[in-house]
């Protein structure tokens, strides 16, 4: 981080509503606030797992309450996130580790480009409902973020390869340490600790620990 400035880590997956918001606020704020913003691409089917955490969407109560806060939260935020009911099926059987793979991927060769591309593949999935699974919707993705084909290319070649591989699994794993059982997770380190926040209705809090 720079000078005294707080470094803050946005773990995050493409399949999560709520990363969408909590990435956008924070986008927002990054130069508002006195914050060096990382955002680091991690898997949450990992962190489920590792944690025995559920999607939300498996307890119904829990389901009809995130249909509402979703659309309230798109309009309070100013997002475009789209949600119905019958996301929820398309939401479980999507898996987003080729996108996070893709995305990791970006973060390691041309990390300036990690926001825009994260932006449009939630765009793709939460707004327009496409399936990012595909290495065809992957690539009308890179497009729309403004990536060369070349680079795309080279992208789509290092997605299986040890190292991006690797790199996911131990962001993930990073999460997990940080005590992270579900996405957004945001991690403020302030006075030599690191701070750790869950979702995206905790950023005043976030603000207020870091004295902003």
């Amino acid at each position: 981080a720079g000078m005294g400035r707080t470094l803050v880590e946005l773990f995050y997956d493409v399949v999560s509503p709520y990363s969408w918001l909590g990435f956008e606020v924070l986008c927002r704020y990054q130069h508002i606030w006195n914050i060096d913003l990382h955002f680091r691409p991690a898997f949450l089917g990992g962190i489920m797992h590792a944690t025995g955490n559920k999607p939300p969407a498996m307890l119904p109560k829990r389901a009809e309450y995130m249909l509402k806060d979703i659309k309230r939260m798109a309009k309070y935020y100013q997002v475009p996130v789209k949600i119905s009911e019958d996301d929820f099926p398309r939401i479980l059987g999507t898996s987003t580790l080729g996108a996070m793979r893709f995305i990791t991927a970006i973060d390691m060769t041309e990390p300036r480009f990690l926001e825009p591309l994260s932006r449009e593949f939630w765009i793709r999935f939460w707004s327009q409902r496409e399936d990012i699974s595909q290495p065809e919707n992957i690539l009308a993705v890179a497009r729309q973020a403004g990536l060369s084909s070349e680079l795309t290319q080279k992208l789509l070649e290092m997605i299986s390869s040890p190292a991006v591989k690797n790199r996911l699994k131990e962001t993930t794993e990073k999460a997990i340490k940080y005590g992270a059982f579900g996405m957004p997770a945001v991690v403020a380190h302030f006075n030599g600790e690191p701070h750790l926040f869950f979702g995206s209705d905790r950023l005043e809090l976030l603000g207020s620990v870091i004295g902003e």
